[in-house]
């Protein structure tokens, strides 16, 4: 017997659809989307087919290549297909490596003409990165070290980028946080029910968080910059894009400044011969 072909339903992308927005995604973000992540595209699209009202993820794929409104959707579409894994103190030899190399010997450079340090979260999610950085160094400042900091935090989605500017959290997410910490930084909800948290506004005006894509050619940050994380992101790169953002991030660096990397991520120094691992994930300038 012989069978027609199937068809892909109003919930499934077509090979062309697939193809369509997995080199869409690549050539805007850097995100490679293997054939394996299929279902998972499809899943996360259908929040925009939801919020669209539209019958399902073909017609979604329709309207957004057919009818040229890609510009007004970009935005919403990275946001949903971007990965935001974040929590506070996650991989904390970091942070006790700012604390007991990294800041002690920023301050000491030869060519440093003032105590303020500058701090640049990439690839931000919502925030609990930053957040966590500016703990530790307010905590060093509260214990008697003397100097004066800023945090920038960027990313490319604008959903997760709203949570890191309102510094609101689940009780659940503090739960890595140093008890001290908890009672200092963060700010209880009036509202117990509602089981919020906020951090303390001391910590809010010492961040700053704006959209910043890796892929762009030229980043709006100071070369002056103190350490750098980006962790867990160049993972999702191709080798020669990792390279190129690695580049560009140290090119942001002052000499003698960071990198922190994520765990999976300990082979970049090869992408730029003149860093220096220190530590598996930490590369100095």
């Amino acid at each position: 017997m012989v069978h027609a072909n199937r068809q892909p339903s109003s919930r499934q992308l077509s090979d062309r659809q697939f193809r369509s927005i997995a080199e869409l995604i690549e050539g805007q973000v850097g995100i490679k989307m293997p054939s394996a992540k299929r279902v998972m595209l499809e899943g996360r699209l259908h929040k925009r087919v939801r919020a669209l009202n539209f019958s399902g993820v073909t017609e979604y794929v329709d309207h957004l290549f057919d009818r040229q409104i890609l510009d007004d959707e970009l935005t919403h579409l990275i946001d949903v297909v971007t990965t935001n894994k974040t929590d506070f103190f996650r991989e904390p030899q970091h942070f006790e490596f700012l604390r007991t190399v990294a800041v002690p010997e920023l301050l000491k450079l030869p060519d440093r003409k003032s105590n303020d340090l500058k701090i640049w979260s990439a690839a931000c999610s919502t925030g609990m990165e930053a957040y966590t950085t500016a703990m530790v160094l307010d905590d060093m400042v509260q214990s008697g070290s003397r100097f004066q900091f800023r945090i920038l935090g960027t990313d490319i989605s604008t959903a997760v980028l709203r949570l890191a500017k309102s510094a609101i959290y689940n009780r659940e997410a503090i739960a890595p946080v140093p008890a001290p910490f908890v009672g200092r930084y963060f700010l209880t909800s009036r509202d117990r029910s509602r089981g919020e948290v906020r951090v303390v506004p001391e910590l809010r005006r010492l961040t700053n968080f704006t959209r910043m894509n890796l892929m762009d050619a030229s980043y709006p940050v100071d070369r002056d910059v103190d350490v750098i994380f980006c962790r867990n992101v160049l993972i999702y790169f191709d080798r020669d894009t990792q390279r190129k953002v690695v580049e560009q991030l140290c090119s942001h660096l002052r000499p003698g400044g960071y990198l922190l990397v994520g765990h999976s991520e300990s082979m970049i120094h090869s992408a730029l011969p003149k860093l220096r691992q220190v530590q598996p994930t930490v590369f100095k300038l």
